[in-house]
């Protein structure tokens, strides 16, 4: 009989699954303590559960886990790690300190299906989903080397694509007796899958962050082909109908690519067609990468896109790349390790 890993279960069906084993409901509480406060790695650990029970559930349940094959250090303090899978498939996660908190960039797919022009993961294409659990195993892992105040679902693949592993994560992370992390917290990252916004909004109080990178759908449709399916106008207006606890914003993240989308009149565009929309807007230089005809912008387009962002009353970040030399800015994740193992 196959093991059920618990780390797949939120707290509601871990309850179920317990109450179905014939014992009682508050037990799930315990051991979901123990797995994501405690860091258990065996049911043994958990001693406030009778010896019987940990029997029972060692018989029928199993505590997944993942282990850093290789961490890469940057010099700027980010650092890469790459976690192999139990198929032998391999997915990376990147940590990034900034003023005394770090935010934590996981995957949710090996590969990506979206293809966008400017992003090295999806040129492997998509080779599959992750499991809740193998979301879930990546914040564990890093949080035994170091504290963890963020999650952003950025990393590889697209998380509305994976909505089934993607939804019960979060749940995970965000739940009081789970990893305790405030819903303000937790950021889902997509490439405008509007059906499955509207899904996300619905199963879990989330973040969300919206990679527009454009300002026309000529230009969207050319680096991003989702757009052909759901262009501008319905994915903004999908954004509009995100539902938002009060104070919070949908962040527009703006890849900026020369002579492409870093113009004055993009940042005009891009006013215009936030007007409505309670957001604020990340500003990305594009990270050049081997095999991808797109430039960074100059200092002086960024600024300018910037200010005049400012001057209409815009908020906005211009984000510094983290971890280059590493291969973790942003767009960049591709498993390189694991192709470097390959090769040798």
């Amino acid at each position: 009989m196959e093991k059920t890993d618990i780390k797949n279960l939120t707290l509601q069906y871990l309850e179920a699954y317990i109450s179905g084993l014939g014992k009682e409901r508050f037990r799930a509480k315990q051991i979901f303590k123990w797995l994501y406060q405690m860091d258990a790695m065996s049911f043994d650990e958990m001693t406030n559960v009778s010896k019987e029970f940990r029997a029972v559930l060692q018989e029928r349940a199993e505590i997944s886990n993942l282990i850093p094959e290789a961490v890469e250090a940057s010099a700027d303090g980010t650092r890469k790690y790459l976690f192999r899978l139990k198929d032998g498939s391999a997915v990376e996660s990147v940590l990034i300190p900034d003023e005394g908190r770090n935010t934590l960039c996981i995957s949710s797919q090996v590969g990506c299906a979206m293809q966008c022009a400017f992003c090295l993961t999806g040129t492997f294409g998509l080779e599959r989903n992750l499991t809740t659990a193998e979301i879930v195993n990546q914040v564990c892992a890093v949080k035994r080397e170091h504290p963890v105040n963020n999650i952003v679902f950025m990393g590889m693949g697209e998380p509305l694509h994976n909505l089934a592993g993607v939804i019960p994560a979060v749940k995970i992370l965000t739940d009081p007796d789970g990893f305790q992390l405030s819903t303000r917290k937790v950021t889902v990252s997509t490439s405008g899958l509007v059906p499955e916004m509207a899904e996300l909004g619905r199963g879990c109080t989330v973040n969300l962050a919206v990679s527009l990178n454009a300002t026309t759908d000529e230009v969207r449709d050319q680096i991003m082909p989702i757009n052909r399916r759901y262009p501008l106008k319905e994915l903004l207006a999908a954004c509009k109908a995100f539902p938002l606890p009060s104070r919070r914003w949908i962040t527009m993240e703006y890849v900026m690519i020369r002579d492409l989308n870093d113009t004055l009149e993009d940042a005009k565009r891009l006013v215009r067609l936030i007007s409505n929309i309670p957001s604020k807007v990340n500003l990305i230089p594009f990270n050049e990468h081997e095999g991808c005809g797109f430039k960074t912008p100059t200092q002086e387009s960024i600024d300018r896109f910037h200010k005049y962002l400012l001057d209409k009353n815009v908020t906005v970040i211009t984000r510094s790349s983290r971890g280059g030399d590493i291969s973790a800015a942003c767009g960049q994740l591709k498993g390189k390790l694991d192709r470097k193992d390959e090769a040798d």
